[in-house]
């Protein structure tokens, strides 16, 4: 997980150690502040850029953000805009200060790693960009959300880094190419002919900016506005397939995957394409099917029927805990403890 619907960066450090004790590779810092809302905050920074206007006469406001989409102001050329810092940076090494400062202590195990969670440049065009300005301005944020990757990485030991690509609207591209292109209107169509392609790619390229010995994973998703995903994935296959890619095409180890599963699906169809996913020993699969619904008797129905397909994985909720009413995060967090323990 990554997002957790507490208050600040030590509350999420110590919430999770506390719950998860001895369960845990990585804490990140419950993306807390503007990145509460994942990827919602960008629109704001981007649209501060000189060059760059706004879509829209009226803000659409989302606790004091502005999710309009942005243009390229006619006559500009997009190799000329300087993107202002995007805020991944400064607040990654922020809360680094608090995660060394507990390890330091001793009141966190210095066996953890700390995780920081990051966007796919694809993510934040494909949401907040007008359709006709997403190709052109695909490399200007890219380079910026590497210039944010690089000072992290200067930042923080590598020993004790991990990133997480946070890869979601990706697998909205994917699915509209698959015939769903009406229900998502214009917000996901992609910009590249060869959507599999174009996709795969792009991940490609991220796992390589990241260099050993730190961590890299991905964490698949098919959204969480609303706690609902834009749609419901039929099955793994298309998880699968992605997630094979990048395995198998990786300059670099991946250390894990995860993906998402909706609470309904107790059923083996969901499941079946798990069976032709083929991890080497050091990746880590992690299935995303503990849910506050029905916390850890719901968590443990799923399990039953993915073990039946596939025989070694971890668990997480579907797409962190950061939308969940934040009375209900730590009876979430704790249903994982309760579901490892009697596995």
């Amino acid at each position: 997980m990554g997002s957790i619907n507490l208050p600040d960066a030590e509350s999420t450090i110590r919430t999770a150690n506390e719950l998860l004790a001895g369960l845990l590779k990585r804490i990140p810092d419950g993306e807390v502040g503007d990145r509460f809302h994942w990827i919602a905050f960008q629109a704001d920074r981007i649209g501060a850029t000189p060059g760059i206007e706004r879509v829209g006469d009226q803000p659409i406001l989302l606790k004091g953000l502005d999710l309009r989409a942005v243009r390229i102001a006619d006559g500009v050329d997009a190799a000329d805009l300087e993107l202002a810092p995007l805020g991944y940076a400064d607040a990654a090494l922020e809360s680094w200060e608090v995660f060394s400062g507990l390890q330091e202590a001793g009141d966190i195990p210095d066996t953890l790693r700390f995780q920081v969670s990051l966007p796919t440049p694809a993510a934040v065009v494909g949401a907040f960009v007008a359709e006709e300005d997403r190709e052109r301005f695909e490399p200007v944020y890219r380079d910026a959300l590497y210039a944010e990757l690089g000072r992290i990485l200067a930042g923080i030991p590598h020993d004790k880094l991990a990133i997480q690509w946070d890869t979601a609207v990706e697998f909205a591209f994917i699915e509209a190419a698959s015939g769903y292109a009406d229900h998502f209107g214009g917000a996901y169509r992609p910009w590249f002919d060869d959507v599999w392609a174009g996709v795969v790619d792009r991940a490609l390229e991220k796992a390589a900016r990241v260099p050993e010995p730190v961590e890299v994973g991905y964490h698949l998703c098919y959204g969480d506005a609303g706690e609902e995903h834009f749609i419901e994935p039929t099955d793994t296959a298309n998880l699968v397939r992605f997630a094979q890619a990048v395995v198998d095409g990786a300059s670099r180890p991946i250390a894990w995957v995860h993906l998402p599963v909706p609470i309904a699906r107790t059923d083996d169809a969901y499941y079946l394409p798990l069976e032709s996913l083929t991890l080497p020993e050091e990746t880590e699969l992690y299935l995303g099917l503990v849910h506050r619904e029905d916390l850890a008797s719901g968590a443990a129905a799923r399990i039953e029927v993915a073990s039946r397909h596939v025989e070694r994985f971890g668990v997480a909720t579907e797409c962190g805990c950061g939308r969940a009413p934040r009375e209900q995060t730590a009876p979430l967090i704790a249903a994982h403890a309760e579901v490892a323990s009697a596995w």
